[in-house]
């Protein structure tokens, strides 16, 4: 059983397991505010998975792609709560689960997910479909670009049928956890999805003096 944690758009929360599925999930589409509502969606699903923090086996993160700011707060949640209740951190690319749920309602064959990056780009991930554990097999790494550029003629996936995704869920997140483990394969690489440097930088000059 396990508990997942995705703010690369707005914010959702889950609990699931293999066999019984998606028990509880909560989500807020509102991408401001993800540090103010997370600990309460935990909390709420928990309670209503009816659950202790003992019968998780892992705690799953969403690692983007996502804005700076607002992905750094689920996968920082993520990795505390694993750190408090003794459990692991379970890694899972947020497209990969925005992927998993549209094949797992029907879709068959390619799929390009895309999702906003703010400033006039998106994030972008290809797949050529879903494997025989219902696994969306993604082709290459997640990337950003202009919306335009997805239509050009040399865009290398163009022609694909398009998914614009403004919500991820936790559900999907830790379903892609659970059938990634059950297949034994390896999950994706601890490291955040940024794609873009955030905005603020360590000045040239160093610190300012406060006097």
């Amino acid at each position: 059983m396990l508990l997942a944690i995705d703010t690369s758009a707005g914010t959702s929360v889950a609990v699931v397991d293999l066999t019984q599925g998606v028990i509880a999930e909560r989500g807020i589409p509102d991408t401001m505010r993800h540090a103010e509502v997370v600990g309460r969606l935990i909390q709420e699903c928990l309670t209503e998975a009816g659950i202790p923090v003992t019968a998780l086996s892992g705690v799953v993160g969403g690692m983007g792609p996502g804005p700076f700011t607002g992905l750094r707060v689920g996968i920082a949640a993520a990795r505390v709560f694993a750190l408090g209740v003794g459990r692991p951190l379970v890694p899972v690319i947020s497209h990969d689960a925005i992927a998993y749920g549209h094949y797992r309602t029907g879709h068959t064959g390619p799929l390009l997910v895309v999702t906003d990056a703010r400033r006039r780009e998106v994030y972008w991930s290809a797949y050529s479909g879903a494997d025989a554990a219902t696994l969306p097999v993604r082709i290459g790494p997640p990337a950003l670009a202009k919306p335009a550029e997805l239509l050009a003629d040399d865009f290398a996936h163009a022609g694909m049928p398009r998914l614009d995704a403004t919500t991820i869920s936790a559900g999907d997140l830790g379903m892609v956890a659970e059938l990634t483990f059950a297949a034994g394969r390896p999950f994706a690489a601890d490291d955040a999805l940024y794609l873009r440097s955030p905005d603020v930088t360590v000045s040239k000059n160093g610190p300012k003096r406060v006097s």
